[in-house]
């Protein structure tokens, strides 16, 4: 017990009352605690408040590893009966604590961080940790449900960061090789001028130190003969890594495109949908989507809810810039593929347009419908048409990969991908069977 009153600290309830007896399981038995939780890296602080009254009753600081995670729990079970734990950062600095709460059985909800100017009261872990419990306190109904980070969305959340970093690191490099060969020497650049992509890379890499070597001895001293070398090398060496970091982003995609294809085929198959974007939508949700109430509050997560802006005699709403911006982003890029392929897609931004829309009030509307659509391929998914036996029902019919892409509208390769479970489509594939089984 001794070693307990040194980490923590209780409000007195009485002044003849030891402060360690509201802890004791006669009192605290038939009492229902809150508890806020302010994360750190190497410590975590919590607080706990009477549920009823929200008098104060202690607060704790212990590690950040599991045995602290169990010393933080049985501190607010010796206080009464836990009845929300609130966490500051479940997706950051409190994975771990909020890991390990949800394996004890604990109720945990997120709760967001207060903005600055909301911390008049100055900032401390024992602050902050009151703060979050009064928050848990009185926004009980409403907290966010923290993400489990357990299963394979928390497999797609780490390898799209990877790729992220990755498709960073190689976009600088291409620009770097591009501005060099820019300033290179005149024999090296000319040499280079006109080559793109894997060519080259190809170039580059294969670029020893004797090539080039009539146009390096044109050189007029010996200083331009080692600018000329020096640049060829950097050159060669930035090409690998180029192509070392394609190789790592091919790999990454193949990962991607397995795990999507496991944890969301219907998303997968639905015109419009990638890999990443298909991955980007799954970490939004989580490998909880059930803890999203409905299609508006994953539209609000996705920043794709439109905002009022009226003022006066103008009634209008804009895109909103909030939420998560790589949810956004998926759903942009799903909106840009099908206003460019999609003729249902076409039409109804045809009918937006006629109704004095704006390019970002289309593309507004467009992402909210598709945010709608893509809760309900999380949440509700439908089963995606099987694929396996379309090559044998085409070749039962004599039929070619190009007489069924021509009547399908598209190229023989996408056929051959979508016959071998490579292309998922759902529109596609219940139009290419229906085809085949309406053919002679």
């Amino acid at each position: 017990m001794a070693d307990s009153t040194q980490q923590c600290t209780f409000n007195d309830t009485a002044a003849a009352e030891p402060v360690l007896a509201s802890a004791s399981p006669s009192r605290a038995g038939g009492r229902w605690v809150v508890a806020g939780v302010d994360t750190h890296k190497d410590t975590h602080h919590v607080a706990v408040l009477d549920a009823l009254t929200g008098q104060r009753l202690g607060d704790m600081q212990v590690p950040a590893t599991p045995a602290g995670y169990s010393r933080l729990l049985d501190f607010a079970a010796a206080l009464g009966q836990v009845q929300m734990i609130g966490i500051e950062g479940t997706g950051s600095y409190g994975a771990g604590l909020a890991r390990a709460l949800r394996a004890a059985g604990a109720p945990i909800r997120e709760v967001i961080r207060p903005k600055r100017s909301q911390r008049r009261r100055g900032k401390s872990d024992r602050i902050d940790a009151y703060a979050a419990a009064q928050q848990a306190l009185a926004e009980t109904e409403t907290l966010p449900i923290a993400k489990t980070g357990q299963g394979q969305c928390e497999q797609i959340r780490v390898l799209l960061a990877e790729r992220r970093s990755a498709v960073k690191a190689a976009t600088a490099t291409k620009r770097q090789i591009s501005a060099l060969i820019i300033t290179a020497p005149a024999p090296l650049r000319t040499r280079l001028t006109g080559l793109n992509g894997p060519d080259l890379e190809g170039a580059l890499t294969n670029t020893t130190d004797n090539t080039d070597a009539d146009a390096d001895n044109a050189d007029a001293d010996a200083t331009g003969r080692a600018v000329t070398a020096t640049t060829r090398q950097v050159l060669a060496r930035l090409a690998r890594r180029q192509q070392a970091l394609d190789q790592e982003i091919n790999d990454i995609d193949t990962q991607l495109h397995t795990l999507t294809q496991q944890a969301a085929p219907a998303m997968l198959a639905t015109k419009g949908y990638g890999p990443v974007t298909t991955a980007t939508l799954l970490v939004t949700a989580g490998d909880n989507p059930d803890r999203i109430h409905n299609e508006a509050s994953f539209a609000a997560l996705c920043g794709a809810c439109p905002i009022p802006a009226s003022s006066g005699k103008t009634n209008r709403h804009r895109l909103n810039r909030g939420g998560d911006r790589q949810a956004n982003w998926a759903l942009h890029q799903v909106a840009r593929s099908r206003l460019a392929h999609d003729p249902r897609t076409q039409a109804y931004a045809k009918r937006l347009a006629g109704r004095n829309k704006t390019p970002k009030d289309i593309m507004r509307c467009l992402k909210r419908a598709i945010a709608r659509e893509a809760f309900h391929l999380l949440t509700n998914p439908p089963t995606p048409p099987r694929t396996d036996d379309l090559r044998k029902l085409r070749q039962q019919r004599g039929l070619t990969l190009t007489q069924a892409a021509n009547h399908l509208g598209t190229h023989p390769p996408l056929i051959s991908r979508l016959e071998r479970g490579l292309h998922h489509d759902t529109a596609l594939t219940n139009n290419y069977r229906q085809w085949l089984n309406t053919h002679p």
